[in-house]
This record gives C-alpha cells, structure tokens and sequence, in this order.
C-alpha cells in the first residue's frame, strides 16, 4: 500500500494529521465502517464537523464511497469499484459482496444497491 500522504497528495488532497489518519484507517478496513468506527481507531480524537469535511473532501476526489443503513448511520469505504452491500437485519452488521452495481437502471443513474436479510451466524 502506498504512504498514506502519498495518496492524498496525489489527489491534490493536504495531507492533514486528521485527514491522513481517517484515510489510514479506512484504507485498513476490511468492511464498510461508520463515524463511531473510524474515529474510535483512530490514534487521535477529532470532532464531527472535521471529519465530515474530510469525507466530503475525499468523496468529492472519488476514493470514498458512503451509504446510509438501516441503523439511520452513513458507513464510508474506500473502493475503486461499486459493490452492493449485504445488512444484516437481526445484528445490523454490514458486508460488502461481490454483486456488482449497474451503471443504469430504466434509465436512472445507480449509486449503490443494499441487499438485506440475515445473515449465516444469525440464522
């Protein structure tokens, strides 16, 4: 993987300590993560407004994506392709899954696409 600093710079991203520990961080994931998620494994605390203006930064140069679950929370990724995504309704946890996204649908120009039901530890 390459320096995190490199990769914003490369984006005509600042690499500020806040920034460069968010991306850090979701550059690691193995999942989707959420606000709480990201900033508790993050080695510094930030407040909300700084990391919304960084995700809005980094959605803006395309190196994250976000969707909204059905806990009401936005969970971010860092993906260079579109993938649907897997929720568990009874432990809400999120997967990502291999069922790729169209690029239109009757038309309509697709973002992203929840699948939910349960998953196999909660059958």
């Amino acid at each position: 993987m390459k320096e995190v600093s490199t990769q914003l710079t490369a984006h005509n991203i600042k690499p500020t300590p806040a920034r460069t520990a968010i991306f850090d961080v979701l550059q690691h994931a193995l999942s989707p993560l959420n606000y709480d998620q990201i900033t508790d494994q993050m080695p510094m605390r930030i407040n909300k407004a700084t990391f919304y203006r960084a995700i809005s930064i980094f959605e803006k140069e395309g190196l994250v994506t976000k969707f909204e679950s059905d806990d009401r929370k936005w969970y971010f990724e860092l993906s260079p392709v579109n993938h649907a995504h897997f929720i568990c309704e009874t432990c809400h946890e999120v997967r990502c899954t291999n069922v790729p996204i169209p690029k239109a649908s009757e038309g309509n120009a697709v973002k992203s696409v929840i699948l939910k039901g349960t998953c196999k530890a909660c059958q």
